[in-house]
């Protein structure tokens, strides 16, 4: 016992000589005045109907990043971008969904007609154009056409007119280098313009998650169905559902035909295609004439999936994060030990369109690459009760103040990750960074303690725990303080 208590006190000397006393007492202070009230505050004002969702591109995201940035302008943090401004522009074309449209199985082959239900059995497509299809339903498995990799999933079925049943995804489920292969064909958009090229009047997407990185294609309506939906219209097939999506992925081989049943969808929406979006930056110069020169980036997203049906509010994805960041950009600005080095704070646009706004940031940054020792990111921080640091275990240099901080004021389950290659798609605003060549680190909770709605207009302010969201803000505050003050940590 006397050798634990011992090891815990060393740990907690180690981390305070960095800082003389007076500096440590007004180091704390700061630390104290983060509030779980003020962060359930900011995660509710930023989930409020008025911003619509925060779709990017839309007025409504327009308006939250306006938001952020007043905030950041009250605390004091500057704009971080050369021409004085907050806002890094990008194009963004968006989709706004007039009401939820229906999904209708239409009467025939001894089918009676059944009227889907909003939102319990599908989401209307986020970028669905507007009308009424009906057709023949053509299950057509993942909706890919790879000659090359000896796979098509349209081979010996006729779609045009049809309504194509579809899997997100790929049939191929390992991670490594035959991923690579499969990449082009995984994202969404290829799979819009390959039915499209095909001759489909639109589809049923088995994903029943709110989703505006797909394309806008005139005349093409869709929808998101979950998978209980494509068990019943698989009924009479003699095949179920499950069992067929199944053996498509454990034998990597096609498997469509036609349901001999028709559905009808319809949608109402409205396409804005020369719109654009923004990340909003701010910065804090670093006090320390010779590291100022080098940088930390905390990034996290600011959009959410819009108002696709209803309001999609966006608590927990990604408020959380983004509130995170307010909070801790906050104290760092109001602190009376400012950080050794610069820290930029980016609100990125565009995360859920295709991660616009990250690459945005890795192709016109707003430091030099090499002057930027590592890029925090934060998604969907905001429901647990301890933390979890990625690609901690690969980089144990930008960990430690984390981990430190962690281990002598906050006492939550911290762990970490090493860095894992990922073959497919980007899928993060961190594997952006990464792949672009920065060190990444990204905070994440662990624990759920409530349920989580992912990309569902119950993701609310009820699906938050304020007390991680404060912990989090605070464990960024002093992490950052740490490591921004590391004389000895290296760059890149």
């Amino acid at each position: 016992m006397y050798q634990k208590y011992s090891s815990l006190i060393l740990l907690c000397l180690l981390f305070l000589n960095a800082y003389p006393q007076d500096q440590e007492k007004a180091i704390l202070k700061t630390f104290h005045s983060i509030s779980s009230h003020d962060l359930l505050n900011d995660a509710t004002e930023l989930s409020s109907a008025k911003y619509g969702g925060r779709l990017s591109g839309s007025p409504g995201y327009q308006a939250a990043a306006l938001w952020v940035a007043d905030r950041l302008k009250q605390a004091s943090v500057k704009p971080g971008l050369n021409d004085g401004s907050y806002f890094q522009y990008f194009p963004n074309a968006y989709t706004d969904v007039l009401n939820p449209g229906s999904v209708t199985l239409l009467a025939g082959n001894n089918n009676p007609r059944k009227e889907y239900k909003f939102p319990d059995d599908y989401f209307p497509g986020s970028n669905s154009a507007s009308g009424t299809v009906s057709g023949e339903i053509v299950y057509v498995g993942f909706g890919i056409s790879a000659p090359e990799l000896g796979y098509d999933d349209y081979k010996n079925v006729d779609v045009k007119g049809k309504i194509l049943l579809m899997e997100t995804g790929l049939p191929y489920i390992g991670n490594d280098s035959t991923l690579l292969k499969w990449e082009k064909y995984s994202y969404h958009r290829y799979k819009f313009q390959r039915a499209k090229e095909l001759g489909a009047a639109g589809f049923l997407y088995v994903s029943k998650i709110a989703n505006p990185n797909t394309s806008y294609l005139e005349g093409f309506v869709y929808a998101h169905i979950g998978e209980t939906v494509a068990e019943e219209l698989f009924d009479g097939t003699g095949r179920k559902y499950s069992e067929t999506n199944a053996a498509i992925k454990k034998n990597i081989q096609p498997n469509s035909f036609v349901l001999n049943k028709k559905v009808q969808i319809s949608a109402s929406t409205k396409h804005f295609p020369d719109s654009r979006s923004c990340n909003v930056v701010g910065i804090i110069e670093g006090s320390d004439p010779k590291l100022k020169s080098e940088a930390i980036i905390l990034g996290a997203h600011l959009d959410a999936v819009g108002s696709p049906g209803c309001l999609f509010p966006g608590a927990l994805d990604n408020g959380s994060g983004s509130v995170d960041i307010l909070a801790a950009a906050q104290a760092l600005a109001a602190s009376a030990v400012k950080p050794a080095r610069t820290i930029i704070f980016i609100f990125f646009g565009g995360e859920e369109c295709g991660l616009y706004g990250s690459s945005k940031s890795v192709q016109s940054p707003v430091w030099p690459k090499e002057k930027v020792v590592c890029m925090i990111n934060l998604d969907m921080a905001g429901n647990g009760t301890g933390f979890r640091i990625s690609n901690g275990k690969s980089h144990p240099d930008l960990m430690r103040p984390f981990a430190d901080a962690n281990e002598k004021y906050l006492h939550r389950d911290l762990i970490s990750s090493e860095t894992r290659v990922n073959f497919g798609r980007p899928r993060t605003d961190a594997a952006v960074f990464d792949k672009a060549g920065y060190r990444t680190l990204s905070l994440g909770t662990t624990g759920t303690v409530k349920p989580v709605y992912y990309h569902h207009p119950l993701d609310n302010t009820d699906a938050l725990t304020p007390e991680i969201m404060e912990d989090a803000a605070k464990l960024l505050y002093l992490g950052i303080l740490g490591l921004a003050g590391n004389k000895n940590i290296s760059i890149q």
